[in-house]
């Protein structure tokens, strides 16, 4: 691949993590074992971070250069499928929350969204909220991808604090519509977000959430399977990639949100010209760029 001095590639922006503070903190947590779908997931981090090779920093819309942002890579957490492993997720998680001002983590699969909100939150879980743009409910029995929800709030995070968007037709069963009901999560589904603006969306979800530390999990099969070939759950007639982009540059200017995870690729299904990885690569620089809007 040819280098220009005059056109940075998004993939030099990311430098190895120090002991200094950084604006953003990256971490991979390779997680695939528990998926319901079997998976290739625990190769997406490295694949996110090759295919931002494919992007520059700059953002001819805010005219900014993301260059101007400090962005620090804290590495992967080693096994993480296990309650060992969660534990050391939850340790790395700690670690980049401690030292960077918002944290990003690539998943790996949905389960993932647990351990690092816990690492990030610690003992001030019930004091947080959570935001999911997901097809999803993730409120299953067990541990799995399917499960985090239902785990957070079991650890402390009321079921009140948590919003729900993108749930979608026939991803879902009653069972767990009336358990998200139950537990009252607020849900804004896929058809509600149809004619809506981002920003209009984020602000219903904050209208629930008021001033609370936020963090948020963006399952990449909320898209249109189309977009996304590399989702095992994604389905035709999700949202689109440039209004998955809208939601993640709008949340990334959210003051209170300190932690975004990005979940439910799998690198090794991926089709050949790479768009979902380009497209979960883009979803980190939406999120920094909203960050520098802030």
């Amino acid at each position: 691949m040819s280098e220009d001095s005059l056109w940075p590639r998004a993939s030099s922006w990311l430098q190895p993590a120090t002991t200094s503070p950084t604006q953003l903190g990256l971490l991979g947590v390779p997680a695939a074992q528990t998926s319901i779908s079997a998976t290739g997931a625990d190769h997406t981090p490295a694949g996110i971070r090759a295919a931002l090779t494919s992007f520059s920093t700059f953002s001819y819309s805010s005219q900014k250069d993301l260059r101007e942002l400090s962005f620090a890579d804290f590495g992967d957490s080693e096994q993480p499928d296990s309650p060992e492993g969660e534990s050391r997720t939850m340790d790395l998680a700690k670690r980049v929350a401690h030292n960077s001002d918002l944290t990003i983590a690539l998943g790996g699969d949905n389960s993932i969204t647990y351990a690092v909100m816990r690492g990030v939150f610690g003992e001030e879980l019930s004091g947080a909220g959570l935001i999911t743009v997901d097809a999803h409910h993730d409120l299953r029995d067990g541990v799995s991808n399917g499960s985090p929800v239902r785990r957070l709030i079991e650890a402390g995070l009321p079921g009140t604090s948590v919003v729900q968007i993108g749930i979608n037709d026939f991803s879902n069963s009653p069972q767990y519509a009336l358990r998200a009901r139950e537990l009252g999560i607020h849900v804004i589904t896929r058809e509600a977000l149809r004619g809506r603006s981002a920003q209009s969306v984020m602000d219903e979800a904050l209208s629930f959430l008021g001033d609370k530390r936020l963090h948020v999990d963006i399952d990449m099969d909320v898209c249109d399977r189309s977009v996304v070939p590399a989702c095992p759950a994604a389905a035709p007639g999700g949202i689109s990639a440039d209004e998955l982009r809208q939601f993640a540059r709008t949340l990334g200017k959210i003051p209170h949100v300190v932690s975004v995870d990005i979940t439910e690729i799998d690198a090794l299904a991926d089709s050949p010209d790479g768009r979902t990885l380009r497209l979960g690569a883009l979803t980190v620089l939406e999120i920094a760029s909203g960050y520098q809007s802030r």
